[in-house]
């Protein structure tokens, strides 16, 4: 195999839902970290770029949000780009189809992830074109996550809560892991650790020189008795806006080049691509797919998960990384809790917020970060898409 790597990367401050980013679209967002990445390699020219691989999901941003991402930036136009929708995997499947591409040889450099502005994600209301003379109209919001073949379109918060209750993980368990995530990010933030990857956005404010520069949705002041009051949503057993990812806009953009080019150039990468898997299963478990993923990558890689210094699991629910450390522990409840305490040390979506198309990037990038700060070696990165689909990528730093 080629080696292929990760050289850097760059991501927005996390807006929460109708917040600092609200004015901002999705692809003026993905303009902004393009041109932060390319910065940051002045070894690389945009114009050497061969793909731009972006992800994003949700309706709002027209034709081609990629291709347009790209001109925002004011990169060349004959640069390739190319929008991506698998869900929540979207922007770390960006990052595996800039691995695949470049592992074929077609391609030396390319700039993968993703964008999203959630809170300028509009109402659909599908019979007005074709108009109605009398009657009520309904309006769908694309901000519920349903699954039109599950239960006739159950919202992934309701299967999610029966699948962790089946797997004895409870509400408790879920708002101790959700309060975690603050707590953890919280750390992180004071400690300066998301400075090597935010980018900030200027120019907000109705003066026009307001700089963000720090995630907007954690809560610093969150308690377990706190999360506790919330009522559960969607008919769920267990899910509530607390022990759930944050609706939240931003965007990520990572830098994939060939080993030649980084020998060539003399770059010094962030961290070496190691493999990449997409699997799918059964939508109904989504909570547990990340762990099946990273079992089957593992196993692929011939590495043992003890190896894993630095592990990621997207937050979409509090129980995707209870529940997956469960089946990659075996269901053995020690072994799982061993397993946790390298799981989001960061902090994760539930903090920081989850734009959908975005975070796929964000946490490869997260854990590429951590993974220098612990001195080096190997990480895994999983995250779950609704439908059942499922990301994973192992790192290595050197």
């Amino acid at each position: 195999m080629k080696d292929i790597y990760l050289v850097t990367g760059k991501r927005t401050p996390f807006g929460k839902f109708g917040g600092s980013l609200l004015d901002i679209p999705a692809v003026e967002l993905g303009a902004h970290v393009l041109n932060a990445v390319m910065a940051e390699v002045p070894q690389v020219r945009s114009d050497e770029i061969d793909y731009v691989n972006l992800g994003l999901c949700l309706p709002g941003s027209g034709l081609s949000p990629a291709r347009q991402a790209v001109l925002a930036a004011g990169w060349s136009v004959d640069t390739n780009a190319v929008t991506v929708d698998r869900a929540c995997c979207s922007g770390l499947t960006a990052v595996g189809m800039a691995v695949r591409e470049i592992q074929l040889g077609f391609a030396e450099a390319i700039v993968a992830g993703g964008m999203e502005n959630m809170s300028r994600t509009p109402y659909l209301i599908p019979q007005v074109r074709w108009g109605r003379r009398l009657g009520d109209f309904s309006v769908t919001d694309d901000l519920v996550i349903r699954n039109p073949y599950v239960g006739g379109g159950d919202p992934m918060a309701k299967y999610v809560g029966d699948t962790s209750l089946k797997n004895k993980v409870d509400r408790e368990e879920q708002d101790c892991w959700a309060l975690r995530s603050h707590q953890c990010w919280t750390a992180a933030c004071d400690a300066g650790r998301f400075a090597p990857e935010i980018v900030p956005v200027e120019g907000l404010g109705k003066d026009g020189t307001q700089r963000f520069e720090v995630d907007e949705h954690p809560r610093r002041n969150a308690t377990l008795e706190k999360m506790g009051r919330l009522k559960t949503v969607y008919g769920s057993p267990t899910v509530t806006a607390g022990n759930a990812s944050g609706i939240a806009d931003g965007a990520a953009a990572l830098l994939v080049c060939s080993g030649k080019l980084v020998q060539d150039r003399s770059i010094e990468p962030l961290a070496q691509v190691m493999g990449y898997t997409s699997i799918c299963g059964e939508p109904r478990e989504s909570a547990l797919l990340p762990g099946v993923a990273i079992r089957k990558l593992l196993n692929t890689l011939d590495l043992p998960l003890d190896d894993m210094r630095a592990i990621e699991i997207n937050e979409a629910f509090a129980a995707m990384p209870l529940v997956s450390s469960l089946v990659l522990a075996d269901s053995d409840r020690p072994k799982a809790e061993k397993i946790r305490e390298k799981i989001n040390v960061n902090g994760g979506a539930v903090a920081i917020g989850h734009p959908l198309g975005a975070t796929g990037g964000r946490v490869t990038l997260t854990l590429a970060h951590e993974l220098r700060r612990l001195g080096g070696g190997y990480g895994v990165v999983a995250i779950c898409g609704s439908m059942g689909q499922v990301d994973a990528a192992v790192l290595r730093v050197d």
